[in-house]
């Protein structure tokens, strides 16, 4: 895992300074078309569930109702946001939580803080590795497949990670971005909520 840990931190380094000008210019334009912050962060859990800020290009609006709820996110998601998303722009912050040692280039995709207590035992070994930008999951359905489906790609990376797959799974997400396939849920701006599993099913 230590090389693993160099091959991050040197590839991380190199593909900011190469994304830097095009990070800089997003956040200028998410300033004046969506609003500060440009830099969306977040607790998300980490290697071991440990939180940590995970950082992102901002996507959404802060707009909310008469009681001061947010809306929902499709009423939240802007336009430019979607563009963002759809390319992946709004992911590039995430390289600074690998140069910080909080996520790997490659891995389970950290979720929310309060999935934590919903995940069976299998499920939650997928804490077992730092969090990744990308991962297993994400080229194998990103957010069109089932959660229960992610967690078992997830899991399986934890069991059978490698250098070799690492390289496998950044070159398919190259192809994944440019395609900008399955960037959301059927019906939902991204993924739905996730509330738990049956399980006795998922622990089978």
């Amino acid at each position: 895992m230590i090389f693993k840990r160099i091959f991050d931190f040197v590839l991380a380094l190199f593909a900011l300074v190469v994304f830097s000008p095009i990070i800089l210019i997003a956040m200028l334009l998410v300033k004046v078309k969506i609003g500060s912050p440009a830099l969306f962060k977040q607790t998300r859990p980490g290697l071991n569930g440990l939180p940590f800020q995970m950082l992102k290009l901002c996507t959404m609006t802060n707009e909310r109702d008469e009681n001061g709820c947010l809306l929902p996110d499709e009423d939240r998601l802007h336009s430019f946001g979607k563009l963002l998303r759809s390319s992946s722009i709004d992911e590039l912050p995430g390289l600074i939580n690998v140069l910080k040692g909080h996520m790997s280039l490659v891995g389970p995709r950290p979720l929310r803080m309060e999935y934590l207590t919903l995940y069976t035992k299998e499920q939650h070994r997928r804490h077992n590795v730092l969090p990744g930008i990308t991962g297993w999951a994400q080229i194998n359905g990103r957010n069109a497949i089932s959660w229960e489906d992610k967690f078992i790609l997830d899991v399986w990376y934890v069991d059978n990670w490698s250098f070799w797959l690492d390289i496998k799974i950044l070159f398919k997400t190259v192809y994944k971005v440019v395609s900008r396939k399955n960037v959301s849920a059927e019906n939902e701006v991204t993924m739905s909520w996730f509330e738990g599993s049956n399980i006795e099913k998922a622990d089978k």
